[in-house]
């Protein structure tokens, strides 16, 4: 049945294809964030673990939301995994033998990127293709992504501070 919710074509399909390039950033980041909670070790291992695991939950409903935006602009959402790992923009180093503070960094710098192309895409949407609700949808997200980053970095200097005063 074709969608009919004031979108072109066109929009519809360049939109899709943004969000499926999101699903599959979200993807990674969480991939990578459940990997650091498996193989965290050393005197931060508990309040790591647990902080890790809120993450990945988090990022699990917010993947389960863009590939629902994207179905309910008429738009398929990829899930195979191999295609989501080619697709992603984004990436980090495995978690094994990281230490904390590694892993903290990366994952600031994978909520940070996206960050940075969630405004972008949000902004695209609003100018190019006139969908304010995907355009409010990718401004949630991007706060939930200014939270956590927000959180990493305090944490990352609460630790350098910590880690002058000795």
């Amino acid at each position: 049945m074709k969608t009919n919710i004031g979108l072109n074509d066109e929009a519809r399909l360049e939109v899709g294809q943004m969000l499926n390039l999101l699903l599959a950033d979200e993807s990674v980041l969480y991939a990578t964030t459940r990997d650091y909670h498996w193989n965290v070790t050393g005197p931060e291992f508990r309040s790591l673990h647990l902080e890790f695991e809120t993450q990945y939950e988090l990022l699990a409903e917010m993947i389960d939301d863009v590939a629902e935006r994207a179905r309910s602009i008429g738009v398929g959402a990829r899930g195979n995994w191999a295609d989501l790992g080619k697709s992603a923009r984004c990436s980090a180093d495995p978690g094994i033998d990281l230490s904390g503070d590694h892993m903290l960094s990366e994952l600031l710098a994978l909520h940070e990127e996206l960050i940075v192309q969630l405004r972008s895409d949000s902004d695209a949407c609003i100018e190019r293709y006139g969908d304010a609700g995907t355009a409010d949808f990718l401004t949630g997200l991007m706060e939930k992504h200014e939270k956590t980053a927000w959180m990493l970095r305090s944490q990352l200097e609460t630790e350098e501070e910590e880690a002058s005063e000795t």
